[in-house]
């Protein structure tokens, strides 16, 4: 595994002038091999849902079976995602991003030849597609790792949102190119959709590995913070800890760790829960034709697309106060839902649904950001992908089971509380709670920002008035 470790230079062997030169050159590499990485493994993530009735109708599965493959991805990711996190933090995550994307595409490859040669296997294909999502755990935690060692934290938000437009884009580009893949190579058979897209990721895996540095050092650098004169914080200059004690001294005790990761529940709960059923919700209210249906998931990805460039450059311009941001966010999130919920025109209700697209990704974005804030670097990894199994274990699985069993006219509704909760009433009801809640969370979290980036300021006048002192 020393193939994997960082390569720290301790002497740096150039100036900080000619660094700090040369920095926007070198991190773009970086840049694009962890936003080229992260997006192709949504070129092999999404074409499973395009893929569906062709898989139907080509190999006779059923949707039963089509939920039980998604299901092994859906465990595995969310899952692993703390324990893949804990393992590469550390280490070169640029690399170990590059490695993993190669063995999911050649995982999502050997469904495809599966499937041309024996048909449809449930176990094995639920097999190699969960190990496809074991694979793909790394990508969120990797990049944010990467980028958080080469960015100083007053331009980290900005780079970190643009960063978060790869999924936007693989995640649109998957059908196509899995689609033209098909028809294009392998005459109209679906398992073209599955060998065509893992070779386009096996390449660019290749790339990426070769791409840019995991960290400044690698060049014989300074630390991103002094190349650009900001103080090295305090949980980064304690080298001598192992990676445990990190964990559990900076993770697992930190509670505004934990306040984070309960947050973004509640965040995916109304993400998942207006992305994935806002189409039967117009179909079911409002009978719209299945053009318009569609298209509500079109412009509320539009939203987030904008989300991921605003929010995180509004929270650079205020300083690193990513929890104000998120709070104000969720405050304006009531009023798209009173939007959304009782507008009747296609019009309104396409721009509710952009504009919660645009707000609830500002909070998701944010507390990502604020949990990167809050560890240190060499914790990254496993602090994101812990935030990412209170997201997809908890927060999605509400929105896609509870919320289906809810909304569902042929079902007895749930049980909470001695309250029957049924209906798309209901439904609403249930995102307000989760936006008080989120409220309420993120202000405790902005609470404590607010003093450590005064903290930070006071440590930073004090430094700048000894180096004073010295000159005279």
């Amino acid at each position: 595994m020393t193939f994997f470790e960082l390569k720290n230079y301790s002497n740096p062997s150039i100036s900080l002038a000619e660094q700090r030169r040369q920095w926007g050159m070198q991190f773009l590499k970086a840049f694009l091999a962890v936003f080229l990485g992260y997006m192709a493994m949504y070129l092999i993530r999404n074409n499973f849902k395009v893929a569906g009735p062709l898989l139907k109708e080509q190999l006779d599965m059923t949707t039963t079976e089509l939920g039980l493959i998604g299901l092994s991805f859906s465990i595995t990711y969310g899952g692993c995602k703390a324990l893949v996190g804990f393992y590469i933090d550390g280490k070169n995550t640029k690399k170990f991003l590059a490695v993993l994307l190669g063995l999911s595409a050649l995982s999502v490859m050997a469904m495809g030849l599966v499937m041309s040669h024996f048909g449809s296997p449930i176990g094995i294909l639920m097999t190699l597609w969960g190990l496809s999502g074991l694979f793909q755990t790394s990508g969120g935690p990797a990049s944010y790792s990467t980028l958080t060692r080469w960015t100083p934290k007053e331009k980290r938000g900005r780079f970190l949102g643009l960063w978060n437009m790869s999924h936007n884009v693989g995640g649109g580009l998957a059908g196509v190119l899995a689609l033209w893949g098909a028809n294009t190579f392998f005459d109209g058979n679906v398992v073209g959709m599955f060998i065509f897209p893992s070779f386009i990721a096996l390449a660019i895996a290749v790339v990426t590995f070769y791409l840019g540095k995991g960290d400044p050092r690698e060049l014989g650098w300074n630390r991103a913070e002094e190349i650009f004169d900001e103080p090295v914080a305090e949980v980064d200059q304690e080298n001598s800890e192992s990676k445990w004690t990190i964990v559990k001294k900076h993770v697992l005790l930190n509670p505004f760790v934990w306040i984070l990761c309960l947050s973004n529940i509640f965040v995916y709960i109304i993400r998942i829960g207006v992305d994935n059923w806002a189409p039967l919700y117009v179909a079911e209210h409002f009978n719209w034709s299945g053009s318009d249906m569609v298209n509500t998931i079109l412009y509320f990805e539009m939203g987030a697309l904008v989300a991921s460039l605003l929010w995180g450059y509004v929270s650079d311009l205020l300083k690193g106060r990513r929890a104000i941001v998120a709070v104000g966010c969720f405050v304006l999130i009531i009023f798209a839902l009173l939007s959304y919920r009782y507008s009747t025109s296609v019009f309104m209700i396409n721009a509710s649904l952009a504009a919660l697209g645009l707000l609830i990704f500002g909070p998701q974005l944010m507390i990502t950001i604020s949990l990167v804030d809050f560890v240190p670097k060499n914790a990254v990894s496993v602090t994101t992908g812990l935030s990412g199994v209170f997201a997809y274990l908890l927060g999605d699985s509400i929105a896609k089971v509870y919320l289906a069993m809810i909304a569902d006219p042929e079902k007895p509704g749930v049980r909470f509380f001695n309250t029957t909760l049924h209906g798309w009433h209901d439904i609403f009801v249930i995102f307000y709670c989760c936006v008080f809640a989120g409220i309420v969370l993120l202000s405790i979290v902005a609470v404590a920002e607010e003093k450590r980036i005064r903290k930070e300021k006071k440590v930073a006048l004090l430094k700048a008035e000894m180096v004073e002192a010295k000159a005279n």
